[in-house]
């Protein structure tokens, strides 16, 4: 995990942002209707599919990349199971009308970043040490 998320793109950090409010928001407004759950799970699947087809050249048959597979399902799921969870509960877009709700998605956003940052920060620096001493025993 940590040499994935040393070396992970901006995309992915925000990709992964979005996961962290979503989890964040599902503690404080998780709902166990089954409908809920049942009716994303049934969006997640036919515009899964549509996405699948979407991005595959060869009239679906796409790379067996099944990280990318599954975004393409859970992102569905996610978006229309947060939808339901905080319809008619005084939303802005994807923000809670609860401040600290808010503050506490967006702090482990912030920490997660960090972390990232450091994690390669400390690979670069690792790998410029590594340099550094391949150098001084070639001269040695």
């Amino acid at each position: 995990m940590i040499k994935y998320f040393r070396n992970i793109g901006k995309g992915r950090i925000f990709l992964w942002c979005y996961v962290i409010w979503y989890l964040v928001m599902l503690f404080f407004h998780f709902d166990p209707s089954p409908r809920i759950w049942f009716t994303s799970i049934g969006l997640s699947f036919v515009i899964g599919v549509a996405l699948i087809l979407s991005v595959s050249p060869n009239s679906g048959k796409m790379e067996k990349n099944h990280w990318q597979t599954m975004r393409l399902f859970l992102m569905p799921f996610c978006v229309s199971s947060y939808s339901a969870l905080v319809k008619g509960k005084g939303f802005l877009l994807i923000f809670s009308p609860d401040m600290t709700q808010n503050a506490i998605a967006l702090g482990f956003c912030l920490f997660f970043v960090s972390s990232v940052i450091l994690l390669k920060w400390t690979g670069k620096r690792d790998v410029q040490n590594a340099e550094l001493n391949t150098e001084a025993t070639g001269r040695n």
